[in-house]
């Protein structure tokens, strides 16, 4: 089952939105005569891969067992029902480390394997070992646990910043406060998320790219524009080589429907889409200002497959994620800098009780060339837990 979870490991920043996936096939002999990985969305899922693997080196898959990461699939979707596939190898045994949170499988795999007469079970989670296990399996698709527990992506909030807490100058530079060993490992991050949110404060201060560029990637991230005003530069440079790209931009706005009709908005709107940016109108309830209604934005998202939400913002929209409760975990580079007065992480406003503060809990610290990297995630939130 390590072996299996190693697998998996490999296929995370192919697979996307498919859970990765790891499968180990061991014949009654106890050889390993196959093994594979999720591929990418439309391609084989890790049991077919270990299967086709065991066959074209010669082995019978008749009566092996099979070491999976995660509860064999039961539907049909871009691809076959995986427990066909396994019914139909002949395997005999099937042992899952954990459950498929999804609701068109979650049991009905391991029960649908175990009507075809195969042994099929999670391994038992009161030995400490298997538990780890599982906790580094789910660790590995907490998007994917997220979206279908909770309807909305993993959100993870990326910030580079001096020690004294401030993201760039007040006169806005600031590129770059972190070292090339830290935008690397940012880009490793981003390259394992869905997408890449930032906000128009960002678009238009920095003109970011947000691609993965610092390290090798089998694919794109696709990228959203919280973008009230409808906004965005049609010089931005995330818009560059969109369409060959193979990843997309989704611009979230808030324009009334009122304003939508005008000549000057339709002609914004003609002007973007010819580009390949997808326009989502999402306006916040019971408000004068037109905002962007982040919470409704998450659950659009994960109807659209985001598991993991990767965001590099700027600090009202960092402020307004956390204050909104939206956020799930920090991802904090620090430099060993102090520059003085600046723009800060977050805008979240005065508080008049410690207990109103937001209380993290850090998960990981390391060195990353010059700077520390801090990982951390929101335990509770003005005294309450989230």
């Amino acid at each position: 089952m390590r072996q299996a979870l190693q697998l998996a490991q490999q296929a995370r920043l192919l697979c996307p939105p498919n859970p990765a996936v790891g499968c180990v096939l061991v014949n009654p002999q106890g050889e390993c005569i196959g093994q594979g990985h999720t591929q990418q969305v439309g391609g084989p899922h890790a049991e077919v891969m270990a299967i086709n693997a065991a066959r074209s080196s010669g082995h019978s898959t008749q009566g092996a067992t099979a070491y999976v990461t995660l509860e064999p699939c039961s539907h049909a979707g871009r691809t076959g029902p995986c427990c066909n596939a396994l019914v139909a190898a002949g395997v005999s045994q099937v042992l899952a480390l954990a459950p498929d949170p999804n609701p068109l499988v979650s049991g009905q795999g391991l029960a649908k394997l175990q009507a075809a007469g195969v042994q099929a079970q999670l391994l038992d989670l009161s030995h400490e070992p298997f538990k780890t296990l599982q906790d580094n399996a789910r660790a590995l698709n907490v998007g994917f646990f997220s979206r279908m527990e909770r309807g909305t992506p993993w959100v993870r909030l990326k910030i580079a910043a001096s020690l004294d807490g401030q993201t760039a100058l007040q006169n806005g530079q600031s590129q770059w406060i972190t070292s090339d060993a830290a935008r690397a490992d940012g880009h490793a991050w981003r390259a394992r998320a869905c997408v890449v949110l930032t906000g128009m404060g960002t678009v238009l201060q920095d003109n970011p790219r947000l691609d993965v560029r610092e390290v090798p990637t089998p694919r794109q991230p696709h990228v959203v524009v919280v973008d009230s005003r409808l906004e965005l530069p049609l010089n931005a440079k995330l818009l560059d080589n969109l369409k060959s790209s193979g990843r997309e931009v989704w611009v979230y706005h808030a324009v009334p429907h009122a304003i939508q009709q005008a000549a000057p908005f339709a002609a914004k709107q003609a002007a973007l889409e010819a580009l390949g940016v997808k326009l989502v109108h999402c306006p916040q309830a019971n408000t004068s200002a037109a905002k962007v209604d982040l919470q409704a934005m998450l659950q659009d998202l994960a109807r659209r497959e985001v598991n993991e939400l990767h965001v590099e913002a700027g600090h009202k929209l960092n402020g307004s994620l956390v204050r909104e409760q939206l956020v799930d975990e920090f991802l904090v580079y620090l430099a060993p800098k102090l520059l003085g007065q600046g723009q800060g992480m977050l805008q979240l406003g005065p508080l008049t009780e410690l207990l109103q503060a937001t209380n993290l809990e850090f998960t990981d610290v390391q060195r990353i060339g010059p700077d520390v990297r801090l990982m951390a995630k929101i335990v509770k939130i003005g005294g309450k837990a989230p």
